[in-house]
């Protein structure tokens, strides 16, 4: 047979597969309908070849509060409890933008989420002008996050006001929506997390780093995956010069296992926000991988997140992650940063 005839024959054999292929496609998606799904996912959630209904033993608990005149400078107050195993799905809060937000599950002490309303839902220093927000968090009227938030015998959300000056229209009142579902599961780049694992939230907090410096923003234990970084840093020198911002030449490292050897998670500061060039395109943006949501080069200083729900981080034998004022790689120092302040929230879902 001559190259002309093996080609034919190799080709004949290929769409043969591929209509055989269409063939199974086309009846899996009959059957699918007859059971009373759809091919467009729609009808009743199932297990693929056990028939049976995976929702049966979800049920969703919400509570909300409207006009609640609870905030008090320095009191923590319980806003809301729920008993049961299961996953918080979404927050909103209205009020006083200094009140922090704790999250304690499983009965303990000190809560496994400590967060300020800003940094906790990705911005610093006033953040984007409103409304803005993407499916994870955003600020339109109040703060909203749809963080799924573990819990194995009892979840509990508590406010603590920072300040004794309270916002001349909310003043001391609080207006909030809490929601979960009890059964369902963590699901982090397409995988299900194990029952037991937990949000953990690690803070940085005002680190003032020198040039070339290498410090930690989170050293979390056992396994688990990076979920989340937000990051507000400011540099010395805030004349807008390049060099002056190259600070943001540091890479993003994380150790894993206590190997001494980094996995390198960026090629700098910015790079690991999905920018180049210090942000020189100078505007703000939202994405659900990552935004940048406060730039002022007078000053030297920006806010950025960046998600790992799509592009995950696993760790076993622990995780620490690393940021480096300026950088230095394979002897070469990346021009003159200068010492920066670095405030940081790293979450980590955390499993035995």
């Amino acid at each position: 047979m001559g190259e002309l005839g093996r080609a034919v024959a190799e080709s004949d054999s290929k769409g043969v597969a591929f209509m055989n292929r269409r063939k199974v496609v086309a009846a899996a998606t009959t059957a699918l309908i007859a059971a009373g799904g759809s091919a467009s996912g729609q009808g009743q959630p199932r297990e693929v070849g056990s028939g049976r209904d995976v929702t049966a033993g979800l049920r969703t608990f919400s509570g909300i509060g409207k006009e609640r005149p609870i905030l008090e400078a320095g009191r923590e107050v319980e806003v809301f409890r729920h008993k049961g195993a299961g996953c918080l799905t979404h927050m909103w809060f209205a009020m006083d933008s200094r009140t922090r937000i704790r999250v304690y599950v499983d009965g303990e002490a000190r809560p496994s989420v400590d967060m300020a309303q800003d940094l906790g839902h990705g911005y610093a220093h006033g953040g984007p002008p409103e409304p803005w927000g993407v499916a994870q968090f955003g600020r339109q009227g109040g703060v909203y996050n749809t963080y799924r938030i573990p819990f194995g015998s009892e979840v509990r959300v508590t406010v603590l006001p920072t300040t004794d000056v309270f916002d001349s229209v909310t003043k001391r009142d609080a207006w909030w929506i809490i929601r979960g579902t009890e059964g369902l599961p963590v699901l982090l780049g397409g995988l299900r997390l194990p029952d037991s694992a937990r949000l953990r939230l690690y803070h940085l907090d005002g680190h003032r780093a020198q040039p070339l410096e290498e410090f930690t923003l989170c050293d979390a234990p056992g396994s688990g995956a990076l979920y989340q970084v937000t990051l507000a840093a400011q540099g010395d020198k805030p004349s807008g010069t390049w060099e002056d911002q190259s600070y943001q030449e540091g890479c993003v490292r994380a150790y894993v296992g206590g190997d001494p050897r980094p996995i390198f998670l960026s090629s700098g500061l910015e790079d690991y926000f999905i920018s180049s060039g210090y942000f020189h395109h100078r505007k703000l943006f939202q994405t659900e991988l990552s935004g940048l949501t406060h730039i002022d080069v007078a000053q030297n200083r920006f806010a950025a997140y960046r998600f790992h729900d799509h592009d995950p981080v696993f760790f076993h034998n622990g995780l620490r992650l690393t940021l480096r004022c300026g950088e230095e790689l394979d002897g070469r120092v990346f021009h003159k940063a200068p010492a920066a302040v670095y405030t940081a929230y790293t979450w980590v879902y955390q499993w035995s």
